[in-house]
């Protein structure tokens, strides 16, 4: 069994037991990533963009809740679904992923519900910039770097659309009840992202 211990970097912190599940969810996630697109890339090429794309994406969606989460004063601290992880490779398989590899636990009193609201915003917005960064890099790029950048405006725009559906427990639900408004300008954000990927196939 793992001894808790925790790190302090700068004004937030961090435990080995939160690095061993975010890695856990980065490698899981990542492996049904690159065997849905092993079949069009190649699965060594496909594994090594995964790794990239959606090890960025996933990693800094999770730590934008956490972030933003401690700025408030809040305890908060990623826990991997192992089930959701195992599940997810294993339907990778059949050609798609439903990926809800975990998520950063908020604890140490009741949460308003503007700090729910810009927590839960935050890991979408994280994706919609990862998104505009893999753009930006798609168009001053060629080869397999430009492969790279295709997929991460394409991944982490979904990342962000997936996260802001308005039900149950996804970001969407909470931002929504916040802010309606604001919701409706994300998701329309990670709409523009998206076809804007469409689009760099004509060129």
């Amino acid at each position: 069994m793992m001894v808790y211990k925790k790190y302090k970097i700068g004004k937030f912190t961090i435990s080995n037991v939160e690095i061993r599940d975010l890695v856990k969810a980065w490698l899981a996630v990542s492996i049904a990533f690159g065997i849905v697109l092993g079949g069009l890339l190649g699965f060594l090429k496909s594994i090594v963009i995964s790794l990239i794309v959606v090890g960025t994406g996933f990693l800094l969606h999770e730590l934008g809740h956490k972030v933003v989460a401690q700025r408030f004063k809040y305890t908060a601290e990623f826990r991997s679904f192992d089930e959701m992880l195992f599940l997810a490779v294993i339907m990778s398989f059949f050609g798609f992923v439903f990926a809800a590899p975990g998520a950063v636990m908020i604890g140490g009193r009741s949460i308003r519900e503007d700090h729910n609201g810009k927590i839960s915003i935050a890991g979408p917005l994280v994706n919609l910039m990862l998104a505009v960064v893999f753009m930006l890099v798609f168009y001053a790029s060629a080869g397999f770097v430009q492969t790279v950048a295709e997929f991460g405006m394409k991944i982490n725009g979904w990342l962000a659309l997936f996260n802001l559906i308005p039900v149950w427990q996804f970001d969407g639900a909470k931002v929504y009840k916040w802010r309606k408004g604001l919701w409706l300008l994300v998701v329309g954000g990670a709409l523009a992202l998206l076809f804007q990927a469409e689009l760099v196939k004509l060129l």
